[in-house]
């Protein structure tokens, strides 16, 4: 099995080493591992650093974060996407099958990562590796074993030394685990084992704690009780029976991520809920408490950021993610004081800015997900709504642009607003150059209908957005993102009780206490963000007092679409809880030209099979199997070549 037995020499690129006394992961590049290098200190402590490097590979990355989004309830594909997002989003614009399915990312990397952390477990001992640091490599093999699991289904837990085993010699041939075995033999004691030897603080800044392990702990028992108790009787492979080998069942594991939950929030160490929602987010405040794990990058330093600090392709370590749902808005023009016509908004490393993929569109049913904005600050700490001006910092002398209604709209001013509600004296431009844009008598700015919200252009992604503090003019907002890409969070413990609590579990916070305190904050406002203006308000007791009595799974996921839009989190929320088909079964928007207004419903075609990504291909291609092995091997639904 070569996609998987590569790694059995170790890590291709940039080795890492650890430094105690930066207190930071420092990175030595190295062109490879071999197995004779994890039998010394600097392999095996080596190879620990690298598997927090690993991340780079899947988070930040465009195509994975749009197999993990796009087709979901809160994305489709946007006006300039290629065939990696329309086959995602399950419509008739694509088809999602073995060769197309970028959860390759996932598996291509991840075996890598897990055979790199079983030579680390396996070697640690003999070199004097302390436990605390072989539970990080404990904890990040169960990481990686969780993604893969909730991806494709059961895995191998055998890559060619037997299970869980560091192997060091090439392999053509595999065989999978089923689903619990996957969960008892590996997650499960691997977490547990991190939460129990991890420190409560971090050793050095962004390494693993033992409330890192704790979440994903509970994490993977709330996942493994919905697969266990599996309402919607969504098929599982390989096959095998839906029996917990440790004789537990889906109640209680719904109570142990119930309980896990509590004693994180209860027992928080360096973590904490940011004061106001839009902190968590906004980079000048990264690497915040609220987050527990990242992929981190630096813009100070090539090397280090593992990606070129001044352009890229979207590829390797980039972080990228964020052009994903950004359309072309420098696109618009408007006329100065000078006489020229210009672009009022320029492409900038501004955080809501930045570069233009136009890859995917929120779904206009995921943007009206978003209710009471006037006092739910989620919105606005989520969205690009409104397009200011900033046509300064390419250099342009211009003091204003002519907008509607002769309006003189000046520097760092509102341009295009997409409005909340809708407005009928709205009428879009017969200029050439802003035809896409809405005129209204009631505005002295572009407006866009909530109905005109379209594939070409719509509120972008600001929570991605880049951020620098040593750029200036329009900086290089071609380059990947110098940020981390965030990848857990301190919140996510009040869901997951929540979601537990709705399921059966008990204790001393109903679903209703949990989630007010997500929406407490969320009414709690210091700045709006789209305004970029100040704004003290508290409307904590009247979100409070709106959320239901009885919560329901489907009022926890549009919850969890506020909190998380955008984040990455989504597919995996829908196929956890059996609702993808139900929630994305159809979805409304306008098309992909400039003159396309009118809101049409797309259906999709999302069958139970779907709910596992499909083998890749180029898995089965390099696997010594004959035909009705591969066939065997590849889950069911998805045809083998």
């Amino acid at each position: 099995m070569k996609n998987i037995a590569k790694i059995a020499l170790g890590i291709a690129g940039a080795a890492l080493a650890l430094s105690s006394c930066t207190k930071i992961l420092e990175e030595h590049p190295k062109t490879n591992y071999t197995p004779d290098f994890f039998t010394t200190s600097m392999g095996v402590e080596g190879g620990l650093t690298a598997l927090y490097g690993q991340l780079r590979y899947l988070y930040g990355n465009g195509y994975y974060y749009n197999i993990l989004t796009t087709g979901t309830d809160e994305a489709t594909w946007g006006q300039s996407a290629d065939g990696n997002f329309k086959d995602a989003d399950m419509s008739d614009a694509g088809t999602l099958n073995a060769s197309t399915s970028r959860s390759d990312n996932l598996w291509g990397n991840a075996f890598t990562y897990i055979n790199t952390a079983s030579g680390i477990i396996e070697n640690a001992e003999a070199v004097g590796l302390d436990k605390a640091m072989i539970a990080e490599a404990r904890f990040f093999r169960a990481f990686d074993y969780f993604q893969l699991v909730q991806t494709f289904g059961g895995v191998p837990l055998d890559l060619g030394a037997g299970e869980l085993a560091f192997n060091s010699k090439p392999v053509r041939e595999s065989v999978r685990n089923t689903v619990p075995e996957v969960y008892t033999k590996a997650i499960f004691p691997d977490l547990v084992t991190a939460m129990n030897d991890l420190p409560v603080n971090p050793r050095l800044t962004g390494t693993l704690t033992q409330n890192v392990a704790r979440l994903y702990l509970a994490k993977a028992y709330l996942t493994y009780a919905w697969w266990l108790e599996n309402p919607n009787q969504i098929p599982t492979y390989p096959e095998c029976s839906r029996t917990d080998p440790d004789g537990h069942d889906a109640k209680w594991y719904f109570q142990q991520a119930y309980d896990l939950s509590l004693q994180g929030i209860n027992n928080p160490g360096p973590y904490g809920l940011m004061e106001h929602f839009y902190e968590v987010s906004d980079g000048a405040h990264d690497r915040n408490q609220e987050i527990m794990l990242y992929a981190d990058h630096t813009e100070d330093s090539e090397q280090y950021n593992g990606a070129s600090l001044s352009y890229s392709g979207g590829g390797g370590m980039d972080n990228f993610a964020g052009w994903m749902m950004n359309w072309n808005y420098p696109n618009m023009q408007a006329d100065a004081n000078t006489g020229a016509r210009i672009n009022p908004v320029l492409r900038t490393d501004q955080q809501y800015c930045g570069r233009p993929w136009s890859r995917m569109a929120p779904t206009q049913e995921a943007i009206a997900t978003f209710i009471d904005r006037d006092k739910d600050s989620r919105y606005d700490g989520t969205f690009v709504y409104v397009f200011r001006t900033n046509w300064d910092r390419g250099g342009n002398p211009a003091e204003y642009v002519v907008g509607p209604n002769n309006a003189h709209i000046g520097k760092n001013q509102a341009f295009l607003v997409y409005l909340d509600e809708e407005d009928a004296s709205v009428q879009y431009s017969n200029d050439a150059g802003i035809s896409m844009l809405g005129v209204s008598p009631n505005y002295d700015y572009y407006v866009v209908n909530p109905s005109g919200v379209s594939r070409l252009m719509y509120p972008k992604i600001w929570k991605l957005g880049p951020y620098r503090t040593n750029t200036s003019g329009t900086g290089q907002p071609n380059a990947a993102h110098t940020r981390p890409f965030n990848i857990a969070k301190f919140s996510e413990f009040f869901f997951i009780a929540a979601e537990a609590a709705v399921k059966g579990a008990t204790g001393s916070k109903s679903a209703r206490d949990l989630v007010n305190v997500l929406r407490a904050r969320a009414g709690k406002w210091s700045y709006k963000v789209n305004w970029d203006e100040p704004y003290d308000a508290d409307f904590s007791a009247d979100l409070t007092a709106a959320t239901p009595s009885t919560i329901t799974i489907d009022y926890l996921l549009d919850e969890r679409m506020r909190e998380y839009f955008g984040d990455g989190f989504r597919w995996f929320d829908l196929v956890r809880t059996q609702t993808w088909d139900k929630r994305a079964a159809k979805y409304t928007i306008c098309g992909p030209g400039k003159a396309d207004h009118t809101p049409a419903t797309v259906t999709r075609t999302i069958q139970k099979f779907h709910y596992l990504r499909p083998i890749p291909q180029g898995q089965l291609d390099n696997m010594q199997m004959d035909d009705a092995a591969k066939e065997a091997y590849q889950n069911p639904g998805y045809p083998v070549k």
